[in-house]
């Protein structure tokens, strides 16, 4: 070793050293070579200045080592350096993907089995990666942010293979399958107008704000995870149990359902393929590590067929991308960006700034009272059909007040929906009751609201029926119209046939004394047919019975 290269050299080790040495032994030597003499450390003039203008010059101090310390042989070291990461961005998204896996691998049988299941499908396998390739991006890049395994980015494909339409038996709903409860205790608006557990912006940030709570509660991905199959309050439960028995507190070491015991298996088995498909004998898709779409703002309500129009795509394109709308309008209150494909966005801003055409054929309207399905299409100038087909209305339902409905634009319903609407709007429904249309006579000093009590029924729906209001008084034997419940029994003896009004409980007695008539008849014919009379006893019995 060159002796001037000492001092540096000795605070190295193995492969570095050598490194450091093959980098710098030319330039050393040069240096070497054009030392200028110093006293030893311990001479006086070592401090001295030289006096040389040139000196004030040099990077440092020249040494030159004493006489009697001999040069040793050059020789030629084999170079072992490290390896390097390289800093080359990934050819594609697999690739990115796979430089972000860091969680421990599983190696079990339950593995291999859910390995074999998807390698047996590669239709499957194809179908849901390509589907990937409009929500991977964007869900690689927060987990990036954010530091987390890459492992998470795959765990789509085990909730909902990618599809942010799917539901479960048990009502969860998206890419990330959130549940009802648990999307509103992220901020997944959930209402009649959009379902944010399956918007892909919304739901991925809560997805991954609920795993990085669950990794912190138990500090470990594994059960994170389990956690987020079964939840967490299971898990506890589970690892407090094994606790007092004295067992380990593991993912494999817990009692759990056979759907988290596989969970996380299945997840490690979709790992295995992506990390390394041509083991596999799999082929995944390309994509491509940029953007697949980019955010744009709207500031007013948009029907999603204009903003796909707008845009050049097609409107499937744009529900694929917003998943989460419901209805034919974008409600800007509530939904201030929609996706776009990446180049359609810029074509969409473009063109929207010269559009001067109608952006929205469709707002909300707040039902008033309660009341037919009929009643409120002819309130907003639409058939019963098209109002029911607009809003999914079931069959023989009713609209409850309050309910928000999605109607077309007219001369009064003009205007873009309120944020108070679009973000609680809801569609509240009760059983439609079959009714019956009575007339039947004011009594001396009743006004609306008395009649309307007498009978059992809503003043307001009292008022409407015969265009009053609610406190308006009645002429004795004034006419009004009622429309009764099929099963309920009116107050008085109004019929449809009957204009004529009469005291309710005068009516009831004289009903049940001819029940009472009716019942007799039968006992006196019984003299002369009993064999009539067992007929029609045997026959009461049994309807009885029923």
């Amino acid at each position: 070793m060159t002796p001037c290269l000492a001092p540096a050299l000795a605070r190295l080790r193995g492969g570095a050293r050598r490194l450091a040495l093959a980098l710098a032994l030319p330039v050393a030597l040069a240096g070497c070579a054009s030392t200028v003499a110093v006293n030893a450390p311990d001479s006086p003039a070592a401090s001295a200045p030289t006096g040389d203008p040139a000196s004030s010059t040099r990077g440092g101090p020249a040494v030159r080592l004493p006489g009697n310390v001999p040069l040793s042989d050059l020789a030629v070291a084999p170079m072992d350096a490290p390896t390097v990461t390289s800093l080359a961005a990934p050819a594609d998204l697999w690739e990115r993907i796979r430089r972000g896996l860091a969680l421990p691998d599983l190696n079990d049988e339950l593995v291999r089995q859910h390995e074999q299941w998807y390698l047996s499908r590669p239709d499957y396998i194809q179908r849901m990666t390509e589907r990937s390739s409009r929500y991977l991006f964007h869900i690689v890049e927060e987990i990036e942010a954010r530091g987390l395994p890459m492992e998470l980015a795959l765990l789509p494909f085990i909730e909902s293979a990618f599809n942010p339409q799917a539901v479960s038996s048990a009502r969860a709903a998206g890419m990330w399958q959130f549940m009802p409860a648990t999307g509103a205790s992220f901020d997944l608006k959930q209402n009649a107008f959009r379902d944010d557990r399956r918007d892909v912006l919304a739901s991925t940030r809560a997805a991954l704000d609920y795993l990085e709570q669950l990794h912190a509660r138990f500090g470990d991905w594994h059960l994170a995870l389990a956690a987020y199959n079964w939840g967490q309050g299971n898990v506890s439960r589970a690892i407090t149990r094994n606790q007092r028995a004295g067992l380990p507190t593991g993912y494999g070491d817990l009692i759990m359902p056979a759907e988290t015991r596989h969970y996380v298996p299945k997840l490690q088995a979709v790992k295995n393929i992506v990390a390394n498909p041509a083991r596999y004998s799999a082929t995944l898709p390309d994509i491509g590590n940029h953007p697949f779409f980019d955010t744009v703002a709207i500031e007013r309500d948009m029907d999603v067929a204009v903003i796909a129009r707008l845009a050049e795509v097609e409107e499937a394109d744009v529900r694929a991308l917003n998943p989460s709308l419901k209805q034919p309008v974008v409600m800007a209150a509530g939904t201030p960006q929609v996706l776009l494909p990446w180049d359609n966005a810029v074509i969409f801003q473009r063109k929207l700034q010269a559009y001067s055409g109608p952006l929205a054929s469709w707002t909300a309207w707040v039902v008033p009272s309660t009341m037919t399905v009929a009643q409120a299409a002819e309130r907003v100038g639409m058939s019963e059909a098209e109002l029911r087909k607009a809003n999914a209305i079931p069959p023989r339902m009713r609209l409850r007040a309050g309910s928000s409905l999605i109607v077309p634009r007219n001369g009064k319903l003009d205007r873009d929906v309120p944020a108070h609407v679009a973000d609680n709007g809801t569609l509240s429904l009760q059983p439609e009751v079959t009714t019956r249309r009575v007339v039947v006579k004011a009594r001396k000093g009743e006004n609306v609201a008395r009649l309307a009590r007498r009978y059992g029924l809503s003043a307001a729906s009292v008022a409407e029926w015969n265009h009053l209001s609610v406190g308006s008084s009645l002429k004795t034997g004034q006419r009004v119209t009622l429309h009764l419940p099929q099963r309920a029994k009116a107050s008085g003896t109004a019929t449809a046939r009957t204009t004529k009004a009469a005291k309710p409980r005068a009516s009831a007695t004289r009903s049940a004394s001819a029940k009472k008539a009716m019942v007799k008849k039968p006992a006196s014919a019984s003299k002369s047919s009993s064999g009539k009379t067992r007929s029609a006893s045997s026959g009461s019995s049994k309807t009885a019975r029923k």
